[in-house]
């Protein structure tokens, strides 16, 4: 089998004494989804924050908290919120923080979804509704009401980013639900980017290849899928959150300020494979 590169083999730490620029110095922005150490949106934060991005990080719940707040620390956070989006008024409450607080805002990372274990195992015909209630309002509905309290606040040459994953566009095996939520995400993505460019707010959904992460563990057989992965890309091998940040770094910066509404792929080119 072709060597893998895990995410354990590309340490994210960020140091302070050795920036790689400052190219969003000033910049303040709102990042959601933070698990652990290998969430894709640890590896967004950690670059934004090494770039001079001023951060605010959020965690689901209390149990959540002792594995997000040290790492928000470590990335100087000057806000640590909790968030869980299906209690009333948590959303709103961290908003309206960050308006308190910074009176604007630059960027957010949208980095979370969620389906009943059931129906994220089961066929997608045989999924409950309430189930794909639970998977829409989690995965997608969130990202609209972000931004929509967001759009206030947002500075002009704003971003707003969301993750999705190649199983939107293509039927993967065990993905399952996700498929037709994420599908929804990325037609989300677009709509948001076309009502919002009259105020400069650019959209984005950003597609990692498949990541050992705590979330993308919940996915039936999901070696099998890395597996698939990393036998499908032409360098045989899958990305890392380190990668993704990289990425998201450039479409919040300036220089992407002629793209919007766009579905961008970090999976080593995954998707263009038959």
């Amino acid at each position: 089998m072709p060597e893998t590169h895990p995410v354990d083999t590309f340490p994210i730490v960020w140091d302070p004494n050795s920036r790689i620029g400052d190219m969003l110095r000033g910049k303040r922005g709102l990042v959601v989804g933070i698990a652990n150490a290998h969430s894709i949106a640890f590896g967004c934060a950690s670059t934004l924050r090494a770039v001079g991005a001023e951060l605010a990080v959020t965690y689901l719940n209390e149990k959540s908290e002792q594995y997000v707040r040290p790492l928000a620390e470590q990335l100087e956070a000057s806000l640590i919120l909790p968030l869980d989006v299906e209690q009333p008024g948590q959303l709103e409450a961290v908003f309206e923080r960050i308006r308190a607080e910074w009176g604007s805002l630059d960027f957010l990372i949208h980095s979370i979804a969620f389906a009943p274990r059931d129906d994220l195992h089961g066929r997608v015909v045989d999924c409950s509704l309430l189930g794909f209630i639970q998977a829409m309002r989690v995965s997608c509905y969130s990202f609209i009401e972000m931004a929509r309290l967001a759009e206030p606040l947002m500075n002009p040459g704003g971003a707003l980013l969301t993750m999705s994953y190649h199983g939107a566009d293509k039927v993967v095996t065990n993905y399952n639900i996700m498929g037709p939520v994420k599908a929804a995400l990325e037609a989300s993505t677009r709509y948001l980017a076309a009502e919002l460019a009259q105020k400069g707010i650019r959209v984005f959904a950003v597609s990692p290849g498949p990541l050992k992460t705590r979330a993308a563990s919940g996915i039936a057989h999901f070696d099998t899928l890395i597996d698939d992965a990393v036998a499908r890309t032409p360098a045989h091998r899958l990305v890392d959150i380190a990668e993704v940040g990289r990425v998201v770094a450039f479409l919040v910066g300036g220089a992407s300020s002629g793209m919007s509404g766009d579905v961008i792929y970090v999976d080593a080119g995954l998707h263009i494979m038959a």
